[in-house]
């Protein structure tokens, strides 16, 4: 699967670039460890790589020259700045591209000397050729330099992916964590690979699919340099999650936990260069396409779509005494009146959302929570396999697409299961589906659902677009945990709100502009301030995609001001969100962090509604001065529906 959010963007062109430097053999020989080079050391690496698994890959310990090494750790953390980043995929601090590094003047490259020699030290004939030799990948470029300086501090993460873009053809990560404090496993920070099985589908031709488990930790060290050759649909890998420390003095102690690392590609040859090929590039991408495609990998997707049509459910005002009292075994009363109805309707025409806290009755969110608590109290196997042999649950895969547990209706034969009871009993009946319809003013014509639970330190969606006509999709959240950045809706009873004021990003679409400038002060990021409240993940986003655009349309979060989201829903309990999902729009559910205080549950639903005909009278509407101010600030249109009472319930 093709990313553009992996490590870093695709680098931007410099305007004007100096000449990189040529070294020779000795000059470049000279900058790693002694002996590095020496014929029996690099065949020791080349039969290592040969041998390794899941696929082949090296790590070579105390690559450079320690006092380099040193002197280019001190020039980073005192004079290079770097970007705070968020993605559906990752988290994570970032410098430009280091290509850069030859168009900044000269006051500026004085201040990173040792950071331009290492640059060319990697890029040199004498280190592309050792790795050529070892992955036997063939000729690599000495022109495209492609490289950044990567900072995780706690809670900063890589999601699973395959490095494959463009040109690219072996990746590699050298650390510069702390050397005089050894970087230790438990705190996480580790390059992880994920391996891979061929499956055969309905046609007989062969797909290669990730496992949702990794098998090989390599956790970061001084020094340290790790590669694999870049290969579609097989090299999927992840930086596993930075983890929090237990406390702000541990954390100092350990120096604020900060994995700090060059990492990027080397690529096929350019033009000029010994080994180029013309057309070989537009190839190669040709060519990853059509591997990562063969055998049609979505088949083997899980959870697959199951959308089962539905004949027209009676009109909400035809209802008899019976239905009622159906929805009230488990809706809040408060919800089933006419006005708020009414409510909802006009708020979800205008906003096309909306949020409805405490939908579910006492009686029945009690039984949900119970349910809920005495799962997580009990421990889950380690292993997916595991998970499914012992549980009603399965494992959402591949990983460079989803990880999470889901239950579907008729998976679980679990006895008195609440979770069960929602998907297979309540939100499939007609009941509920002349509610919807009433609530939203949509004519239901088929549903999808799907019971989730997001494990910490584990899962999360990456974004996803949604090709077709508009449908409604409905969360129901039950995480009942706090720490999730919207505690303050426990205490309302009922209550209805615009997108807009459910939760909030901090910034927009990042911008990056690739260069990599030089400080007179140190802009390695630390720990975060006392007393600011951490970021634990497992928010819900929609997002307008952008339609060929250079950056990554998941880019969320960043310095730039501009932003995109449509729809922003934190982990919540009892609450109810309603969207009308348009073509083209993302969604994704950010990773949860291993510092989060439970698991991320929730009742994910889709419902595919028939076209809707313009109103003829809403132009009409729309010309009522009244209508129009109210409709002004979508922000403040849900202020009208606060404050049902506690006796509602």
């Amino acid at each position: 699967m093709k990313r553009k959010a992996s490590n870093q963007a695709e680098p931007k062109k410099s305007l004007s670039k100096r000449s990189k430097t040529s070294l020779s053999d000795t000059e470049a020989r000279a900058r790693f460890r002694q002996g590095l080079f020496g014929s029996e050391v690099l065949t020791k690496y080349t039969t290592e790589y040969a041998k390794s698994s899941p696929y082949k890959h090296s790590v070579i310990s105390d690559l450079i020259d320690d006092t380099l090494l040193r002197n280019v750790r001190h020039e980073i953390k005192e004079n290079v700045s770097f970007t705070p980043k968020e993605t559906d995929i990752y988290k994570i601090h970032q410098s430009g591209d280091l290509a850069n590094l030859d168009g900044l003047d000269d006051e500026a490259l004085g201040k990173l000397p040792s950071l331009l020699a290492l640059r060319d030290a990697i890029y040199s004939e004498a280190f592309r050729d050792y790795v050529s030799h070892i992955t036997g990948c063939g000729a690599l470029s000495g022109r495209k330099t492609d490289m950044a300086i990567n900072v995780y501090t706690p809670g900063c993460y890589l999601l699973c992916h395959d490095d494959v873009i463009g040109s690219r053809k072996v990746s590699y990560i050298l650390y510069l964590t702390d050397p005089d404090k050894p970087w230790q496993p438990e705190w996480g920070g580790a390059l992880r690979l994920f391996p891979v099985s061929d499956r055969k589908g309905k046609d007989g031709a062969i797909a290669k699919t990730p496992s949702p488990d990794v098998v090989k930790v390599i956790p970061p060290a001084w020094n340290q340099l790790s590669f694999f050759a870049v290969q579609p649909g097989e090299s999927f890998h992840d930086v596993e999650e930075v983890y929090h420390a237990a406390s702000k003095e541990q954390l100092e102690a350990e120096g604020g936990r900060v994995r700090m690392a060059v990492s990027g590609w080397f690529h096929i040859p350019q033009v000029g260069e010994d080994g180029y090929v013309d057309g070989a590039e537009e190839a190669q991408a040709k060519n990853s396409g059509l591997m990562q495609l063969q055998g049609n990998p979505d088949q083997h997707d899980e959870p697959q779509a199951a959308a089962k049509p539905v004949e027209q459910a009676p009109s909400f005002d035809d209802f008899e005494e019976a239905d009622i009292e159906f929805l009230l075994k488990y809706l809040a009363p408060t919800y089933l009146t006419p006005d708020t109805l009414e409510q909802m309707q006009d708020h979800f025409q205008e906003n096309s959302s909306i949020t409805l806290s405490n939908i579910l009755n006492k009686k029945f969110s009690s039984k949900i929570r119970d349910y809920i608590v005495k799962q997580e109290q009990e421990q889950l196997p380690d292993k997916s396999d595991a998970i499914q042999q012992q549980t009603a649950w399965r494992v959402a895969r591949p990983p460079h697409k989803h990880r999470f547990l889901y239950l579907q209706p008729g998976q679980s034969k679990q006895e008195d299961c609440p979770i069960r009871d929602l998907i297979e009993t309540f939100l499939p009946s007609p009941q509920f589906r002349a509610w919807l319809a009433m609530a939203t003013d949509c004519k239901i014509e088929s549903y999808d659902l799907l019971a989730r639970r997001f494990r910490r330190g584990l899962d999360y969606t990456l974004a996803t677009s949604y090709e077709g006509e508009p449908r409604l999709e409905l969360n129901f959240g039950l995480t009942p945990t706090p720490g999730w950045g919207d505690d303050d809706e426990d205490d309302k009873t009922g209550e209805l709100e615009a997108a807009g004021k459910t939760g909030k990003a901090s910034s927009g679409k990042a911008k990056a502009n690739g260069k990599t400038t030089a400080k007179s002060k140190s802009s390695v990021p630390e720990e975060q301030e006392t007393g600011e409240p951490e970021e634990v993940g497992g928010h819900e986003v929609y997002m307008a995609g952008d339609e060929g655009d250079e950056e990554d349309a998941a880019i969320y979060k960043s310095a730039a001001d501009d932003d995109n989201i449509l729809f922003f829903q934190a982990a919540a309990w009892n609450k109810l969100t309603i969207v009308l999902r348009d073509s083209q729009t993302l969604r994704f559910v950010k990773y949860v962090s291993k510092k989060a205080r439970g698991d991320r549950w929730d009742i994910s639903a889709t419902f595919d509604i028939a076209e809707q005909e313009d109103d003829d009278d809403d132009e009409d509407d729309d010309k009522n001065g009244e209508d129009e101010s109210d409709g002004a600030d979508s922000e403040d249109s849900g202020e009208e529906f606060e404050g049902f009472s506690d006796d509602a319930q």
